[in-house]
């Protein structure tokens, strides 16, 4: 990432017309470059004017001016959750926002598996689970099962795809055996649970392992997704790749054959089927977003 630019006053108008500079942006509430936005939290205290005040007041401090509360609700004797309405006066300029751009070309499912099965002449086989305490497999179910997500096929329709679903709440120990056992090409993890950042520990852990466990030229290709993941952090997490909230399978199964198939195709590869090199897989494309 560059440096931060420091501009002066950009030309950006208010709600009364004019026309900003299309890279310089602020939130949009009730007309063009209000600033409005609102902001939802929970704080410490029961649900009485002295709470309403302190939320009002907080939201003052994160920039919000005037700050106005326009629900409030108890959440037991303790706690209560609010929800804020106001402008703020920050600008971003989009020029500045570091994305991570999709390298490889998205495949209909026939494509990958006659790309698997002229290149690899087996199956590619892939294990996915939740891992940790985690037992939310709604993330790893969209991608693996056969009904999918978002209208298109979970990777077990792909007649060249081994797709072995663990399910949830499996140890790191379990899921590098079962990779093992199934001589995985990929292993698919999904992290809905976050609390204390448990998805990073869990990632972290899991990279670990995988690569105690397994010589740097036979480790399967590890992918995670969840919500709450940041696409930009896999050499911080170990991983190949990262998805985030959204991502379909096609998405998934395209870049398993960008990244597993042999140089010998018209994809981006990265690793043949018999010495998968870790020096050789395709770099995150770290763009700025024109």
């Amino acid at each position: 990432m560059s440096a931060a630019r420091v501009t002066s006053t950009p030309a950006v108008t208010g709600p009364r017309g004019g026309k900003a500079a299309s890279h310089i942006v602020r939130p949009y509430g009730d007309a063009t470059g209000d600033g409005m936005v609102q902001l939802s939290f929970t704080l410490p205290l029961p649900h009485d004017k002295r709470a309403e005040g302190a939320a009002q007041l907080f939201a003052s401090k994160m920039g919000m001016d005037p700050a106005m509360v326009v629900h409030a609700k108890a959440m037991g004797p303790d706690f209560t959750f609010f929800v804020v309405y106001g402008p703020v006066h920050h600008l971003v300029d989009t020029r500045d926002v570091v994305i991570v751009e999709r390298d490889y070309p998205l495949l209909p499912p026939k494509e990958v598996n006659s790309l698997i099965k002229k290149t690899l002449h087996r199956p590619l086989v892939v294990v996915g689970a939740c891992i940790g305490t985690d037992a939310h497999t709604v993330g790893i179910d969209a991608i693996l099962n056969i009904k999918g997500f978002a209208g298109e096929k979970g990777l077990e329709y792909y007649t060249e795809i081994t797709v072995v679903n663990l399910g949830a709440q499996v140890s790191v120990p379990d899921l590098v055996e079962q990779a093992r056992v199934h001589r995985a090409d990929a292993v698919l993890v999904s992290q809905v649970v976050t609390q204390r950042d448990a998805h990073l520990h869990n990632t972290r852990e899991m990279s670990a392992a995988f690569r105690e466990a397994f010589p740097a030229d036979r480790r399967p290709l590890l992918v995670v997704g969840g919500p709450r993941f940041d696409e930009l952090a896999t050499a911080q997490l170990g991983v190949d790749r990262i998805f985030g909230r959204g991502t379909t399978p096609g998405e998934v199964a395209s870049y398993l054959v960008s990244a597993l198939v042999p140089p010998a195709t018209p994809t981006s590869t990265t690793r043949s089927s018999t010495a998968r090199s870790t020096s050789s897989r395709p770099a995150t494309s770290r763009k700025k977003a024109s």
